[in-house]
């Protein structure tokens, strides 16, 4: 009795050494084990794939932009700085023209446009030149503050879209996942994870896309109004200096100047 007791263990022990394994287990050997956020970016789904080279391409566009942008506003308003003060001192408006004759800044910009408003009034000077004068350097300023602000725009772009971008690889990711449980017959947390940390890391892109997106947006914003501060200051630096010629009667422009 006891020998065929032995034999049935024995027996029943064999079969299930012979027996398949279940299918959950079989799926969860053939997870992937690499967690790190390369092995879940190579083991993720192709959708999300490009939603994470999208974002990184946005990041990438966004130092960029900020680079450029730092060096051409640091240039700029350095020299706007040194001819603002230059203007302050007893130049006067021919000389001032002569001396940027061949430049094209900002503010070298703003002193041609007075000289040849000058220029086309004849030597008449009233009220009317002075308003001409000072609508002139109004469209300057204006167009200026337009081209040291292009390509701004779109890190304001990057800023507002890349989480909304990274949320739409985040719903792919899960719904894989969820799509891997079903195929799986299993809530196994090792069937799940996977899917759910891509699913997390797209959304990790999205937010390392936009928050230096808004905040250099933003600090751009801050330096480009100060650009724009200094032309103002420019400006009116020239209609002081029309106003001080005027009262003299020393209006007329040279034709060296020119």
């Amino acid at each position: 009795m006891q020998g065929n007791s032995r034999l049935r263990h024995v027996i029943v022990a064999i079969a299930l050494a012979l027996a398949p394994a279940p299918a959950f287990a079989i799926d969860e050997a053939l997870l992937p084990r690499n967690l790190s956020p390369w092995g879940m970016f190579v083991s993720a789904d192709i959708v999300v794939k490009a939603v994470m080279i999208g974002l990184a391409v946005a990041s990438l566009v966004t130092w960029t932009v900020w680079l450029a942008k730092t060096v051409e506003l640091r240039r700029k308003s350095a020299l706007a700085v040194q001819r603002t003060r230059a203007l302050e001192g007893k130049m006067k408006l021919a000389e001032a023209a002569g001396r940027t004759s061949d430049a094209h800044d900002a503010v070298a910009q703003l002193i041609q446009s007075c000289a040849k408003e000058a220029e086309l009034s004849g030597g008449i000077v009233d009220d009317g030149l002075q308003e001409r004068v000072a609508l002139r350097l109004e469209r300057v300023e204006a167009a200026m503050s337009r081209q040291v602000a292009r390509g701004t725009g779109v890190l304001a772009t990057i800023g507002a879209t890349a989480p909304f971008v990274g949320l739409f690889g985040t719903v792919w990711g899960i719904m894989n996942a969820f799509i891997g449980i079903s195929e799986s017959h299993t809530t196994s947390l090792a069937v799940v994870a996977p899917g759910i940390a891509e699913a997390l890391l797209a959304t990790a892109f999205g937010l390392v896309a936009a928050i230096p997106a808004v905040v250099i947006y933003n600090h751009l914003v801050r330096g480009i109004a100060n650009y724009r501060a200094l032309l103002g200051d420019a400006s009116a630096q020239l209609m002081l200096l029309v106003s001080r010629q005027r009262d003299h009667r020393e209006f007329r422009l040279s034709r060296a100047a020119e």
